[in-house]
């Protein structure tokens, strides 16, 4: 096995002069090196170096576009926070497995891209989301569940009333098609099997009821699904917080 030098070797004739060059022209190819990056990098130095030769973006952070800012809100918060199990008008409403409900389903803020006026609630079904337009450049987006084939809406009018905890009265024509309804054609009282859930939103069109609504689900799980009779349903926790915010004639778009 071959040993490790234990201390330096005297050079031998002419290895000093060769490793001083070698040194030396290291040293200088170097130095010329980085001459030559600055020289084609355009940077910027303190010697006032500036050869902008490879077309690099040295624009400043101010100038490049920025994505709009969010507002805070505090019912606009963690999940966990948001989904938790509540009290409301004596009713214990349960807490929403959130894991298990995609996070674009969610409760949140983001840039409006409706083009609609604050205060307008706008439906966009193909995305199964809810905007709820804010001042500022904001709206808040939640997951809802729609309609199945044949039985939507759509279009433009308003929100004429809202109710907390309503009844819920089944149409003639579901209670054909679902005769075990007959029970409730006198209205079934609001609470936690209502369909209608914690709070309902009427939309009328001219003055007209157009018979559909947007209101709270105790299914939960149908949130990002086409399989109600036409409304528009959200989890019970964001029905509560999308009707705090509204008030009588809302302008409603549904698309």
């Amino acid at each position: 096995m071959r040993e490790l030098p234990q201390g330096p070797t005297p050079p031998r004739n002419g290895d000093a002069i060769e490793t001083d060059l070698l040194l030396s022209r290291r040293a200088v190819l170097s130095g010329a090196g980085a001459l030559a990056l600055l020289g084609v990098a355009g940077c910027s130095t303190s010697g006032g170096v500036d050869l902008p030769a490879l077309q690099l973006d040295d624009t400043v952070t101010g100038s490049v576009p920025i994505r709009p800012s969010i507002s805070v809100d505090k019912n606009i918060t963690s999940p966990d926070v948001m989904y938790a199990s509540l009290t409301d008008n004596g009713f214990n409403v349960p807490e929403v497995p959130y894991l298990k409900v995609k996070p674009e389903f969610r409760r949140q803020i983001v840039v409006d891209t409706t083009g609609e006026a604050p205060g307008t609630i706008v439906v966009h079904l193909k995305e199964r989301m809810l905007y709820l337009v804010q001042p500022g450049g904001d709206a808040i987006r939640y997951g809802v569940g729609i309609g199945k084939d044949g039985f939507r809406w759509s279009g433009r009018a308003n929100i004429q009333y809202g109710r907390e905890w309503p009844t819920w009265t089944p149409p003639p024509e579901m209670i054909q098609r679902k005769p075990e309804l007959v029970k409730w054609q006198g209205g079934q009282p609001g609470g936690l099997t209502n369909p209608l859930g914690a709070r309902a939103l009427y939309i009328y069109q001219d003055g007209k009821d157009t018979g559909y609504r947007i209101h709270g689900s105790p299914e939960w799980w149908s949130i990002g699904q086409a399989m109600s009779s036409g409304c528009v349903r959200l989890i019970n926790q964001d029905i509560i917080d999308l009707y705090s915010r509204v008030s009588k004639k809302n302008p409603v778009v549904v698309m």
